[in-house]
């Protein structure tokens, strides 16, 4: 893996260079154990925020209309939120996102229990909540590289990746369960997990981020130079064209076979079942991810990944419509993590310190802006066409990304050696 660029912490040896193994690294682990809780409570709180506005109001429409306030402030927050996370101390914003998420869900959880929690104040928690998440998870991105080794950038991704698809796995069950023995619960215990993740923070003693020696620039330059960073550097443009297509088509493919199985009357625990078996495929990716990225040099492991992929996507739009093909696509989400962990750990490793922030942000805003898309565009494919053709677009979204893996020099021109063990 290549090491960051000159000038940028290689002229002599930094805190990360002297870290641990990532399994003893105190201050990785205070972070990543913090953003275990974190995320937890956020996906406890993402299945009842909608059984919550239903319960009020009696409308899905309302339901989603609060989920989507939620998607659309993240995905305007985050430039702004890598300008930030470079700009500022990342530790000082991660503990004011998070005393900013604590007092929101705590007020939440306050007013279901006191009966006040009207539609305009969850929509208020929920811009506020997801203003806060965008910047925090930038700034948490950006400061990964100080806190561990070069040669442990690929493991730590995979291990955030993990931390996802375990949350994922085991947050909407319990946010139902506390749910259902008291409405309050969900939010108050997101409240709390913010709280263990501030004090997370707050004891990790290395520096996020290195000296800034020069004043910042006015907030339009400084985002402007991320973003010409993040195009004029061949590999992070390759990261782009490769990070959206797949992005659109996990999230369109999932949402499709969710539909797709509805519509066939498939019974909704089955449907359930289909969605756990895909959260466990990439939980289970995540945890082989290293041992993958040790074995194989980038381009090599792009390329398989993405074309492996396409493959299983194709296979899964066959057997549309029944629970068997939840199995291919389980497959291919088995192999995102690995994707994703390579991507990102070559993406900190090239990005320099003071653009860590408004580079990830960029990154996040178009893979996000496209898997936002996939739910419209699987509704309107199925609306107009049987299952099967109308899914194959996903495979074909994955089939650009494995070309620019394949041909872009982004990629191609990534220097020819094995990554270093993590």
């Amino acid at each position: 893996m290549s090491r960051p660029f000159a000038g940028e912490g290689t002229a002599e040896t930094t805190d990360a260079d002297r870290s641990p193994g990532l399994w003893r690294n105190r201050d990785f682990n205070l972070l990543w154990t913090g953003q275990c809780l974190s995320d937890l409570g956020g996906a406890m709180v993402e299945l009842a925020l909608p059984l919550l506005v239903l319960q009020q109001t009696g409308s899905p429409a309302q339901a989603g209309l609060v989920g989507t306030a939620g998607l659309v402030t993240t995905l305007v927050c985050r430039l702004p939120a890598g300008v930030l996370a470079d700009r500022l101390d990342r530790r000082r914003l991660m503990i004011t996102c998070d005393v900013l998420r604590l007092t929101g869900y705590a007020l939440l959880g306050w007013a279901v229990a006191t009966g006040a929690a009207s539609l305009p104040v969850i929509v208020a928690v929920v811009i506020a909540g997801a203003a806060a998440t965008a910047v925090f998870s930038t700034a948490e991105h950006a400061s990964v590289r100080k806190l561990v080794r070069p040669d442990q950038l690929t493991a730590a991704v995979a291990r955030n990746e993990a931390r996802a698809y375990a949350v994922s796995l085991t947050g909407p069950p319990l946010g139902g369960l506390l749910f259902g023995f008291a409405r309050a619960l969900p939010f108050l215990g997101n409240a709390l997990s913010h709280l263990l993740s501030l004090v997370a923070v707050a004891c990790i003693r290395r520096p996020l981020q290195e000296v800034r020696r020069e004043a910042a620039p006015p907030v339009a330059v400084s985002a402007a130079q991320g973003l010409r960073f993040l195009l004029g550097h061949p590999f992070l443009r390759a990261l782009l064209v490769i990070a959206a297509p797949l992005n659109m088509a996990f999230t369109g493919m999932i949402f499709a076979m969710t539909l797709a199985l509805l519509d066939a009357g498939v019974p909704p625990a089955l449907v359930g079942l289909a969605g756990t078996i895909f959260a466990l495929g990439g939980f289970l990716g995540a945890l082989v991810a290293p041992a993958l990225q040790r074995r194989l040099r980038l381009p090599v492991l792009m390329r398989l990944l993405c074309w492996t992929t396409a493959a299983l996507m194709a296979v899964s739009t066959l057997l549309a419509g029944s629970v068997l093909a939840a199995i291919p696509l389980a497959a291919a989400v088995f192999l995102g993590p690995t994707a994703n962990a390579a991507l990102f750990a070559h993406q900190a490793a090239v990005t320099p310190d003071h653009l860590q922030g408004r580079v990830v942000s960029g990154v996040l805003l178009a893979a996000g802006s496209a898997a936002a898309l996939a739910p419209a565009l699987a509704g309107a494919l199925l609306a107009r066409f049987d299952p099967a053709p109308a899914m194959l677009v996903f495979p074909a979204l994955v089939a650009v990304a494995a070309v620019t893996a394949t041909r872009g020099k982004g990629i191609r021109g990534l220097p020819d050696q094995q990554p270093g063990p993590a």
